[in-house]
């Protein structure tokens, strides 16, 4: 009878357990990139229990996002649950604050001096600090939004490579377009012709007080080494594998975006989630619903797009 109970326990045991959530757990340390008299701030997530496993470099979008996702209006944290999310599938990762953001504050360039170049060379800084590292097996890197861009630029020396939200035509191409969509002739009018002198690597020295915010003279600089980098030109140059992702409910980036940039890049696999926002979370309501998501910390991001990456990177 004593054996019947214990097997009966046993089983009920084993039953429980195998309802229970997985307890995953992982470990953060900080990670400090030198460059010269620099200082680039990160978070090294590494699965506990792994002597070695792949590693995933995330690039956070434009703007003052963080290594988290976030920035002073807002908090998804859509970038640390990325992180989280691969290192419960034996995935490692690193995520950074780029220069002038966050913790790597004190690394900004003069708006004057910064040219997109300082964040390409940056994400290649950091594919050599993991490549380093012996416990990784392999390197992926992870652009989101505009880090895809530079994370195809940068990514030479990577294994993989993951584009999600990245834009398909080259910045010039963009700003006009949301120019156009929101504004009358008269604003394109002034615009255009600032965006195409910028686009042919020529500073404008006369710009209405209007368009500072767009066109002032210290980021003249920046403009014209972004506007210089189309999507489907650099992603072609990739010899290894890609990976792009798109949702179909991203108020930034379309799907046409994706469309474009696997067109460009021949045997790259191509996902669209439904239903997916520009932060990766899935959004079943409105234009509102879907704002309102950029400020929910609590928010999951979408399951299909972490399966989609984890298998991409383990087989």
């Amino acid at each position: 009878m004593k054996n019947i109970i214990l097997f009966l326990t046993v089983l009920f045991l084993t039953y429980v357990n195998a309802q229970s959530p997985k307890q995953d757990t992982f470990k953060e340390t900080p990670a400090v990139l030198k460059i010269n008299n620099d200082q680039i701030f990160g978070t090294l997530t590494v699965p506990d229990g792994v002597k070695k496993c792949p590693v995933a470099l995330i690039i956070a979008g434009s703007g003052p996002t963080d290594r988290d996702g976030n920035n002073s209006m807002m908090k998804n944290n859509s970038l640390k649950m990325l992180a989280e999310e691969l290192a419960k599938n034996g995935i490692a990762s690193l995520r950074f604050d780029k220069r002038g953001i966050g913790e790597s504050k004190k690394s900004a360039v003069a708006e004057s001096s910064l040219v997109f170049e300082n964040y390409t060379e940056d994400v290649k800084s950091w594919i050599n600090y993991l490549k380093q590292d012996k416990r990784f097996t392999q390197l992926t890197v992870i652009g989101h939004s505009e880090g895809s861009l530079i994370g195809m630029i940068a990514s030479a020396k990577a294994n993989k490579f993951v584009s999600i939200a990245g834009a398909g035509e080259s910045a010039d191409k963009l700003i006009k377009t949301q120019i156009a969509s929101k504004s009358n002739k008269q604003i394109e009018d002034m615009t255009f012709p600032i965006i195409d002198s910028l686009k042919a690597g020529n500073k404008v020295n006369k710009v209405d007080p209007l368009l500072n915010s767009l066109f002032r003279a210290s980021i003249q600089p920046y403009l014209i080494s972004w506007f210089k980098y189309d999507p489907q030109t650099e992603i072609k140059k990739l010899t290894i594998p890609v990976l792009i992702i798109q949702g179909n409910n991203d108020l930034q980036v379309s799907v046409k975006d994706a469309e474009n940039l696997s067109k460009a890049k021949a045997n790259s696999e191509l996902v669209i989630v439904d239903k997916m926002n520009h932060i990766m979370k899935i959004i079943d309501g409105d234009q509102k619903a879907n704002m309102e998501s950029y400020n929910n910390e609590t928010l999951p991001i979408s399951e299909t797009l972490v399966h989609k990456i984890v298998s991409f990177i383990k087989k």
